[in-house]
């Protein structure tokens, strides 16, 4: 199959195009528009910085359901020391800054680009990201974020400086989401640490059935999720 190459209209091919290994298209812009559009049709951007912007749609595609989040006992030990504060949207600059720099700090590189957190942050200001807060005496030591629309959360990356950080702030938006009745969190790829958490694959035709389910239909400007904004522990 081809890669397809974007040009200046707002449009992305049927995600059944894309490559074995998931890349659709190639080229476009990061503007509010096109990234929301790409996000309700199951597609999202993954490149590195000398590389021009990709746009991924891959099979099979991995969620996880806020129900089936899987807690260890060493994790629910941590928990009920109550040691950590979990919020939300406290400081979205400061997760997505930290999830580029504890990769950039481990000599791994990273996809997040100085353009794509501007992009976040856009997207952090028009309502459609949001950030969840690991807190321990005042500090903020892990957290995550992503894309909220409709009844679904589109999970982008997540950071830890203390060990279990970046799992408590998981486990805290699952609990929110579960209780706000969201249909699943998209964590795009499969990792073994995902995995050994709940979360598992789907085949993306699936994938894309329950993003209609969870009330996503594609657009340049669908409107924004109900995202609980509450402390979530």
């Amino acid at each position: 199959m081809a890669v397809y190459r974007l040009v200046e209209q707002l449009v992305f091919p049927p995600p059944h195009l894309a490559e074995p290994e998931g890349l659709l298209a190639v080229g476009g812009d990061l503007s509010p528009k096109r990234l929301l559009l790409a996000y309700s049709s199951g597609i999202f951007p993954w490149y590195n910085e000398e590389d021009p912007i990709l746009w991924w749609s891959p099979d099979p595609r991995c969620i996880l359901e806020p129900a089936d989040f899987r807690m260890s006992r060493s994790l629910s030990k941590v928990l009920r020391r109550n040691r950590f504060v979990v919020t939300c949207d406290r400081d979205f600059p400061a997760v997505i800054e930290a999830c580029a720099a504890v990769r950039r700090e481990a000599g791994e590189g990273t996809w997040l680009t100085p353009a794509l957190q501007r992009a976040y942050l856009r997207l952090y200001q028009l309502g459609y990201a949001h950030s969840v807060e690991c807190w321990r005496a005042g500090h903020l030591v892990g957290g995550l974020y992503g894309i909220c629309l409709g009844r679904c959360f589109f999970g982008e990356s997540m950071f830890h400086r203390e060990t279990d950080a970046s799992k408590i702030a998981l486990s805290g938006l699952c609990d929110l989401l579960q209780g706000n009745r969201f249909e699943m969190i998209d964590c795009q790829i499969a990792n073994p640490h995902l995995l050994s958490l709940g979360a598992r694959e789907i085949p993306r035709d699936e994938f894309l059935d329950r993003l209609l389910h969870a009330g996503v239909t594609p657009s340049t400007m669908p409107p924004p999720g109900r995202f609980p904004r509450q402390q979530a522990a």
